[in-house]
């Protein structure tokens, strides 16, 4: 299969045309996104949130373009976005003497927050449980078992790529069953 072929599959919403993307263009994102932080961890979930968007939107993608260039800018966004959302939760304030200082919010969870906590975590784990159980195990292993993608596709003995797409399609899938209530 061709890209220019797979694209045009994907928009069709053919799973394996999603499967060939994502095999031909992971280690593009991935390591555009390692040498820009220099985490691993942070550039593999960038990296899935990039295709993760993608994919939402592949009918979007116009073919004049290099499909490598819209994923390299969507993983660009993506890493953007997530910079923001850091930055917004320290806040500016000023000190008496007109001295700036950075005060850092205090997000340490409060026992009201533990308990509403437990009641969405309850309310999660019952949303998972929808799931076909191939979905609630790779759920269960990164989420909830904190496993890395390479202990997954060990544990699962799968190939590492199979694991993020069948973590990408769970993740859909249980946003979309909470969508529905």
């Amino acid at each position: 299969m061709e890209i220019e072929e797979a694209i045009k599959r994907a928009k069709k919403n053919e799973q394996k045309a999603f499967n060939y993307l994502l095999d031909q263009f992971w280690d593009d994102v991935y390591g555009f996104q390692l040498k820009r932080i220099e985490n691993e961890n942070d550039a593999e979930d960038i990296t899935i949130q990039t295709f993760s968007k993608a994919f939402d939107r592949i009918d979007t993608f116009d073919e004049n373009y290099k499909f490598k260039t819209w994923l390299i800018t969507i993983s660009k966004n993506v890493h953007i976005d997530l910079m923001r959302k850091e930055k917004n939760s320290i806040t500016q304030t000023m000190s008496n003497d007109d001295k700036s200082i950075y005060q850092i919010l205090d997000e340490s969870p409060s026992p009201e927050d533990k308990i509403i906590t437990e009641q969405h975590l309850a309310k999660l784990l019952r949303d998972v449980k929808k799931l076909k159980p191939h979905y609630q195990e790779v759920i269960n292993l990164r989420y909830f078992q904190e496993l890395s993608y390479k202990e997954i596709s060990k544990e699962l003995k799968a190939p590492i790529n199979n694991i993020k797409v069948k973590l990408l399609r769970a993740k859909k899938l249980l946003a979309e069953i909470i969508q529905q209530k």
